[in-house]
């Protein structure tokens, strides 16, 4: 089955949507039938270990829907406990600098080209045989690697950031942006509005996606006017609620009619 890395070289713009709650075996089949490219799992704040993310990559396999995962924090261990669970991604945040970047990548390419250990025939190939070259080979055309910028200084090192080998996207922290900038969830502001453009600009600049979550149709629309092709679309629990919310008003509007 082609992966998300090559279907993304391939020219698609890809759409999914993160998971913060809903950590059920049923969910990539789901999101397939939703037309879901990706899932992105998150550990960052949904305080989940690796034993869930293993399981939800093992659920998604066959489904042609990519798990992705944002760990927690800037280490090795989360790095690569999540690749060899069997995510086709990492999304690392408060990505602030090239040299983090790299490091970032280092831990995702196994030598010469980084400092990944080998494990082979676990999750992460599926539990199959073959050369360890083989395996290392389609490690590296799969992984895709996901920077997170959403602080001044990631802005401001954006495009050495982008210029990174082995970045693939740089993906907006709106919420942590505004937060750093001092202007929180002001999106309309003008300085947040300039660092969107420098991190579209960027991405463009350097054959990299620019990406964001985006919580509405249009919110994705004003994201993709100025550069930005790749969109996890709302969070699990935002999304049922909403859902829930609207149906439940609109039951109860039954009874006044």
């Amino acid at each position: 089955m082609t992966t998300l890395k090559h279907r993304i070289a391939q020219g698609i713009e890809p759409v999914g949507t993160m998971v913060f709650e809903f950590f059920v075996p049923g969910m990539a089949q789901m999101a397939r039938a939703c037309g879901a490219d990706f899932l992105l799992y998150d550990m960052e704040h949904s305080g989940i270990g690796i034993e869930t993310i293993k399981a939800q990559c093992a659920a998604c396999a066959g489904s042609g829907v990519a798990p992705l995962v944002r760990v927690p924090s800037h280490q090795y261990s989360f790095v690569a406990g999540a690749l060899d669970a069997g995510a086709h991604g990492v999304m690392m945040p408060l990505v602030g600098s090239a040299a983090q970047a790299r490091e970032l990548v280092s831990w995702t390419r196994y030598p010469p080209l980084g400092h990944r250990g080998a494990a082979f025939g676990i999750a992460h190939d599926g539990y199959t045989g073959g050369t360890p070259r083989e395996k290392i080979d389609a490690a590296h055309s799969r992984t895709l690697v996901i920077a997170m910028i959403e602080t001044p200084e990631g802005v401001a090192n954006v495009d050495a950031i982008a210029a990174v080998p082995g970045v693939d996207v740089l993906f907006l922290g709106h919420m942590d942006l505004t937060n750093f900038m001092g202007i929180p969830g002001e999106f309309e502001h003008p300085a947040f509005e300039a660092a969107v453009r420098a991190i579209g600009q960027a991405a463009q600049r350097h054959g990299k996606l620019a990406a964001t979550l985006a919580s509405t149709p249009a919110w994705a629309g004003r994201f993709h006017a100025i550069g930005f092709r790749m969109f996890a679309y709302g969070l699990d629990v935002q999304l049922f609620q909403q859902a829930l919310a609207a149906g439940i008003q609109s039951v109860r509007g039954l009874n006044r009619a």
